[in-house]
Order: structure tokens, then C-alpha cells, then sequence
């Protein structure tokens, strides 16, 4: 079993959480509690542009540099102890990133200096710098290139630089290059950071689950530098969208609006981005969740033109061309798919030929009066990850006060063989996922602390005041850690 707690949500007196202190003394947590499984949100670069989502990014390879300590900066000598000391007030339960955006910019830019004077550890990051220059490179450009063309989107930079012409961008290069290493070292520092807290993790028996989005952004440096697979116009707009049809929860469908892959010219590459792709995550990872998995089987695609969804067709993807070719390149591969939704046989067939675990989610099985409802826990096989709820959902609490009708609370009580207090009903659905034979048990955090909707992650088509929660430090009472512990132990998870 394990807990589901992005990075972000971590206490920490610098108005987000980070990879610094708490991230470890959390480790130690999930350890002493005999967690197997850490899960995170994915961990690219944000935007206020995109509502902070992290699964909306510039770049699919890149770390949230938001996410670096600046206690182990200090630790490291990169920055004065008095830097950390004049600080904004920030919120404890909130992330506030008007706020942690530009104190964590200015305390980066001390930190580079300081590199540059000293010279200090130059070594190390000129061999990360070649190790990964196959994204950190272009990566960089785009950063500085979208900060020096005031964020405009890349299509409609000038004709040089989008067609990424040679010497547009050599002149770019000669013109930045102080700013180019900065992007490059704050890379760096991600990734040491990140590495550090992996091993610990990963030597107290904890290994750390993470989140692939199926697809990128538009605006980002992977469409930028990868024209030619995805579906494109002349002007490099998407001409064909992805997205999903009309069903229970939309009658117009979702339009995400990302661009779609160009499967034929994947596969006659060898698939090779993806491959790429998924070594970098393999590397980040012990296991990887993928993201609206469906669509690597097939997916709804919309002309660009569209308002709604509703006039997109299915497309089927060369799925066992895809998968074979990433079992050629990795010895085998940790991927757990995110099957929510409407799962077709097809999809279902793709799993178990490959043996991927899908998911199951406590808080859909008691809508409808079906016994043998394929959420309800009786009727999981062991091959799945179960689950109270995801980060899209609300809490447990939440859900049995604000969206629960009076019949599915009847038939949660039912199920439970008798009513609950609502203080100790958290336990009662954990305690449920637990007993499940799935292989796999993961709770958000906000349910092992019995948490109302106020501590929800993240509601889906709303932009403003998502991915915000943090955890308190008193929170974490040793009542917790003991229920916790006790019941994984009982229930054979330990």
C-alpha cells in the first residue's frame, strides 16, 4: 500500500513544498508506517498560465524548479543562511504561487551567481549538462526565447525561430548565454535534489510512483522540436485535437485541445521519442502511472476547428507495435494504467496482454444498485491498483457530505454492513481498499487524515484554485501513524 502526496503538498517554510527537510522526514513517515508507494503528480514545470496544473507543461522531460530546496541550497553553500531569513509571510496550507514564483526566482539567481564566482562542483554539472542534452538543450532555448518574446506562444514567434533555422537560433545562443547555463544549472539542481530523495527513499524499502500525461502541450518545446509527429497545418497549428466524446458526465464531451500524435510517423521511427520519453521517466521512477491510458489504444480525435467534442471519430493506435518495441528497450516495464472512464474490450485486452495493472476507485462504486459493480471491492481481481480516491476526486469526507445522494450513502452503509460516524469513515473505506485482493492499495493523504473537500486537490474543469493544498506538520499525529500502521500490518501490506 502507499500514499498519494504531490510534492507540492509538503509542508515547508517557503510557501510550497519541496524536495528539502519535510520531503524526508515524509520518507520516514511512510517507512515507519510500512508503506511500499510514494505517489507523486507529475513533476514538469508549471505555469500560472495554466493554472499551476502539473499536467499542463512546456516540457514533458523538465522538473518543476520550483520544487528545489533552498535549505539544501543553503546546506550545499549556494546561498547565505540571511537570504532564507528575509522572506515573504506565506501561507502554511496554501500554495501561493504569485507569491512563491518570484521569491524563489530571486533566490535561484543568488544561487547561480554564487556558482559562477566559486566555480564549485562545475564538474559534475558539465557531465549532467552532456548526459542530458538531448532535451536540456532545446529546452533551454525555449525558456529564454519564450522570456525574451514576453511568453507568446512558439508558432507565432518569427519565422526563424519557430522553423528553428539554424542561424536564428545560433544567434540566440551567442546572444543568452549566461541565461542558457542558469536554465541548464537550475536543471541540474532538480534533478540532484530529486535523485537524493529517491535513494533514500528507495533504500527505506519506499519506491516512488509517478504520473505520465498521455499528451503534451501545444506550447511546448516538445511539439516545437517534434513537428513532424504530431498532426500539424502549414502554419504549425494542430489541425486535429484530443480529447473525449460525449458521455455520463458531458453531453458535449471534453476538448483538451492538445495536439495528437501522428502514429504512423511514430512507428516508422521506431517510436523513438516515446522511447526516449519513457527512459527519462523509468529513470525518475520506480513505477509509472500513465495517464488517460485508453488512448494509446485509441483515441477521440477532434478537428481543430471544432467547439465541442462531439464531432471527433476514433483512432486506433499500433498499440502492440508501441508496446513491443518498449519491451525490446526496457527489461521489463513498471507501468500502471490509468483505465477510469469508458473502458472498451479493446482496451481491457491491451492489459492483459501486457499485464498492466488498471485502476479501481472506492468512490464510484456506489452510484447505482448493481452488486456486482466493477468498483464495488468484492469484485476486484489482483492485478489493480485500488484506490479511495484520485487527486481529481474529492476527499472521502467531501463526497459523503457534498455529492453523495441519500441512496448511494444507504448503499455505502449497506456495504459497510452497518452506519458509520462520518469522523471514522476515512478508516472504514481504507480499511475496505486494504482487505481488497488487489495487489496495490493507495490513498490520497487528505483521506488518511480524514480531510473534507476544503483539502481537494483538484476539481476538473475549473482554472482557478487547484493544486494548493499543503500539509500541516501537526497533522501527522502519532494516533495516525498507528491506525495506519496497524491496519497495512493486518491486512498483510506491510
Amino acid at each position: 500500500s502507499g500514499i498519494l502526496l504531490h510534492v507540492t503538498s509538503l509542508p515547508s517554510p517557503y510557501g510550497i513544498g519541496d524536495l528539502g527537510p519535510w520531503a524526508f522526514q515524509y520518507a520516514d513517515f511512510l517507512s515507519q508506517t510500512k508503506q511500499s508507494y510514494w505517489q507523486v503528480l507529475p513533476l514538469n514545470p508549471t505555469y500560472p498560465a495554466y493554472g499551476n496544473s502539473p499536467y499542463s507543461s512546456i516540457s514533458t522531460f523538465a522538473g518543476n524548479t520550483l520544487l528545489i530546496s533552498p535549505d539544501l541550497l543553503s546546506e550545499e553553500g549556494l546561498l547565505p543562511k540571511k537570504e532564507l531569513e528575509a522572506k515573504p509571510s506565506f501561507s502554511e496550507n496554501r500554495c501561493e504561487y504569485s507569491k512563491v514564483i518570484p521569491y524563489k526566482e530571486s533566490l535561484f539567481e543568488h544561487a547561480y551567481d554564487h556558482f559562477k564566482k566559486t566555480q564549485k562542483g562545475r564538474d559534475a554539472f558539465e557531465a549532467f549538462c552532456s548526459k542530458h542534452s538531448s532535451w536540456l538543450d532545446d529546452f533551454s532555448l525555449f525558456v529564454v526565447i519564450r522570456r525574451l518574446l514576453k511568453g507568446q506562444v512558439w508558432n507565432e514567434w518569427p519565422r526563424g525561430l519557430r522553423d528553428r533555422e539554424p542561424e536564428a537560433l545560433e544567434l540566440i545562443r551567442k546572444e543568452n548565454r549566461d541565461e542558457l547555463l542558469k536554465e541548464k544549472f537550475l536543471q541540474y539542481l532538480f534533478l540532484k535534489q530529486w535523485y537524493a530523495l529517491k535513494d533514500y527513499c528507495n533504500q527505506r524499502r519506499v519506491q516512488l510512483m509517478g504520473d505520465l500525461p498521455i499528451y503534451v502541450n501545444f506550447d511546448s518545446v516538445d511539439v516545437w522540436t517534434n513537428t513532424h509527429i504530431f498532426k500539424l497545418d502549414e502554419e504549425k497549428r494542430p489541425s486535429s485535437v484530443a480529447g473525449v466524446p460525449p458521455d455520463y458526465f458531458s453531453e458535449t464531451g471534453q476538448l483538451w485541445g492538445n495536439p495528437v500524435y501522428r502514429w504512423d510517423i511514430l512507428r516508422e521511427n521506431g517510436f523513438d521519442w516515446w522511447i526516449k520519453r519513457m527512459a527519462h521517466h523509468f529513470n525518475l521512477f520506480d513505477i509509472v502511472r500513465i495517464d488517460h491510458f485508453r488512448g494509446l489504444v485509441s483515441y477521440w480525435e477532434v478537428p481543430a476547428t471544432e467547439e465541442t467534442a462531439i464531432n471527433g471519430k476514433w483512432v486506433d493506435v499500433p498499440v502492440e507495435d508501441f508496446f513491443n518495441a518498449l519491451l525490446k528497450r526496457f527489461f521489463s516495464l513498471p507501468i500502471i494504467a490509468e483505465d477510469l472512464g469508458l473502458i472498451t474490450p479493446d482496451v481491457k485486452e491491451v492489459l492483459h496482454h501486457f499485464g498492466f495493472p488498471g485502476m479501481k476507485v472506492l468512490l464510484f462504486a456506489f452510484s447505482e444498485d448493481h452488486p456486482m459493480h466493477p468498483y464495488l471491492p468484492h469484485t476486484y481481481g489482483a492485478n489493480f491498483v485500488a484506490y479511495t480516491g484520485t487527486h481529481d476526486n474529492n476527499t472521502i469526507q467531501g463526497w459523503f457530505e457534498r455529492e453523495a445522494t441519500p441512496d448511494d450513502r444507504q448503499r455505502l452503509f449497506r456495504y459497510l454492513g452497518g452506519d458509520v460516524p462520518l469522523a471514522e469513515l476515512h478508516w472504514a473505506m481504507i480499511r475496505l481498499a486494504m482487505m481488497s485482493v488487489a495487489n496495490m492499495a493507495i490513498f490520497p493523504m487528505q483521506d488518511i487524515l480524514g480531510l473534507g473537500e476544503e483539502a481537494r486537490m483538484n476539481r476538473p474543469s475549473t482554472g482557478e484554485g487547484n493544486w494548493e493544498w499543503r500539509l500541516l506538520p501537526e497533522q501527522l499525529i502519532p494516533a495516525v501513524t498507528q491506525k495506519l500502521l496497524e491496519m497495512t500490518k493486518i491486512y498483510g501490506r506491510a
